[in-house]
């Protein structure tokens, strides 16, 4: 299940902490890998997914969005910054929308 794999993933992201660990860039392919899979799911576990995943997720947002070439993963994410203005997510989902071919 996705969301199980996200949360392995995210877990595993909280205890890097310096910022040329090379487990920061494993944990980012991974996100990119499982998020990229299957625009449907990626989509639906978005809108259902915590805020503080939502703000780790993030950190790839443009990753995912080159593989995906998805105008609805961009749509889901305007819709998710507007539900967590808090975590600012504006420019990253600009830079996302970039991506898309």
């Amino acid at each position: 299940m996705i969301k199980d794999e996200i949360e392995v993933v995210i877990s595993e992201r909280k205890k890097k902490h310096i910022e040329d660990d090379a487990g920061i860039q494993i944990c980012w392919n991974k996100l990119v890998q499982i998020l990229s899979e299957d625009e449907e799911k990626t989509v639906i576990y978005l809108q259902n997914c915590t805020s503080e995943d939502l703000y780790w997720i993030s950190e790839v947002f443009e990753d995912i969005s080159e593989e995906l070439q998805s105008n609805k993963y961009i749509d889901c994410l305007r819709e998710l910054d507007k539900k967590y203005p808090l975590l600012e997510m504006t420019t990253d989902i600009d830079l996302a929308e970039e991506y898309i071919e």
